[in-house]
């Protein structure tokens, strides 16, 4: 057995989030998905460009939004580091809340693990996830068996639950 193979093995399955409303949003999220790819993180699909309104403020400028589905050996405190490092590279600031940015990344499921790491913000499943029109969209494009890993509710009733107008106001580009 070669190493690559026992790495292989190794590797976890996870969705990102990735989103831009700054700027050449779909070149941004080329951009990004290249930059992932320098760190060894493998994408297996990836869903449509989505335009929806910036949340939770929609005064701001719109979002496009994608999620991809990737493999990667990384631990998922290392994958949020990698996608920090990403966000900084194209200019994320934090200085407020849910700013505008040029490049978004959030990890949505790794390896249906559920756990909270304290001091890293890493919380998995992504928290709000279920509550977002740009995450459970674009997550049943590429996976219509989707289940979350906390609560087990697969993604069409997750879809459901969305409130109609949340539904109206998003648009597959």
């Amino acid at each position: 057995m070669k190493k690559q193979d026992i790495l292989e093995n190794l590797a976890n399955q996870a969705y990102l989030a990735i989103g831009s409303n700054l700027g050449n949003k779909i070149h941004n999220i080329e951009m990004t998905k290249f930059e992932l790819e320098k760190y060894k993180i493998k994408i297996l699909k990836t869903s449509s460009n989505y335009m929806s309104r910036s949340w939770p403020d929609p005064s701001m400028p719109s979002y496009i939004n994608i999620i991809i589905k990737i493999k990667t050996s990384l631990s998922p405190l290392d994958l949020l580091k990698i996608c920090n490092l990403i966000e900084l590279k194209f200019g994320r600031v934090r200085l407020k809340k849910n700013a505008p940015r040029t490049c978004d990344i959030d990890i949505i499921d790794y390896g249906k693990k559920v756990l909270g790491i304290k001091n890293s913000k890493l919380i998995l499943p992504h928290p709000l996830m279920n509550k977002r029109n740009f995450v459970l969209l674009p997550l049943f494009e590429i996976d219509k068996s989707w289940k979350h890993p906390k609560s087990n509710v697969n993604i069409v009733n997750l879809i459901k639950s969305l409130p109609i107008k949340d539904l109206r106001s998003i648009k597959q580009i």
